[in-house]
């Protein structure tokens, strides 16, 4: 019987199991090595997870407590002090209120009321003292601190120590607190060290209202102590910054005096 090959008909030349081994290179290899490497160090993390999970649970709880230590705190320390401390600064608000719209002898004898309580309500240096932290606290800091700046004379001290004290970041009244220690080292005598709370006063809470007047008195000054350099830079500032300034004439005429005598 005759047998015929079929039209299109090609011979394997190669077993199929070789053509399925050559589909594998060395990338595939790569590949493998990469895994295994990656189940190596998953094993050792693994491992060493297992070694140290007790520290890992205690500093996880110590976070977990921290957290919730001061979640309770805010809650139910401080926002309860808070309002108990604003409740008692009702008197002390009053007077001080009352002082910084008065005269003369009336307006020491209102701040020293302020300073001290009435009626039964603590005083500013009480609330300073004992709502330590709170926003009421820090207000009769500053409050205290302007106070006695005020009073003058032999309190003038304490209103460099209130003022220091008081933490108003970069906020108006911290700008007005870093003046007030500048006036009442003035006041004191010591001028130099005054210039350095003027520039800070002007530099916190820039604005066109306070600041040139702080650069004003921080270059009066320097120029009674013959920091003639400190005198123009905060001149030049007012000249060039804030010219529709009140405090611009002055600053003009102060800057060709420094800018003189510095030469």
């Amino acid at each position: 019987m005759a047998t015929y090959n079929k039209r299109g008909y090609k011979p394997k030349s190669k077993p199929e199991n070789e053509d399925q081994e050559e589909l594998f290179n060395d990338s595939d290899s790569t590949t493998a090595e990469v895994f295994s490497t990656l189940d190596e160090g998953a094993s050792k993390t693994e491992e060493w997870i297992e070694k140290n999970q007790k520290v890992i649970i205690i500093v996880v709880a110590l976070l977990a407590i921290g957290a919730i230590g001061a979640w309770a705190y805010n809650q139910f320390v401080m926002k309860p002090k808070q309002i108990e401390a604003f409740g008692e600064s009702s008197e002390a608000n009053k007077y001080y209120d009352l002082a910084l719209n008065s005269t003369g002898k009336e307006k020491d004898s209102l701040y020293n009321i302020a300073l001290k309580g009435a009626n039964g309500k603590y005083g500013l240096l009480q609330i300073a003292e004992e709502y330590q932290g709170t926003d009421a606290g820090n207000l009769a800091t500053y409050q205290a601190g302007m106070a006695y700046l005020n009073i003058g004379g032999d309190q003038l001290q304490n209103a460099i120590d209130y003022l220091k004290a008081y933490e108003g970041g970069d906020s108006v009244l911290k700008s007005i607190a870093q003046a007030g220690i500048g006036d009442a080292l003035m006041q004191a005598g010591q001028t130099g060290d005054a210039v350095s709370y003027y520039m800070n006063a002007a530099n916190t809470n820039q604005n066109e209202f306070s600041t040139p007047k702080y650069l004003l008195k921080a270059a009066q000054a320097a120029l009674k102590t013959g920091d003639y350099s400190t005198a123009i830079t905060a001149l030049e500032q007012i000249e060039e910054t804030y010219p529709d300034a009140v405090e611009a004439k002055t600053a003009q005429v102060l800057l060709g005096q420094a800018q003189a005598a510095s030469n």
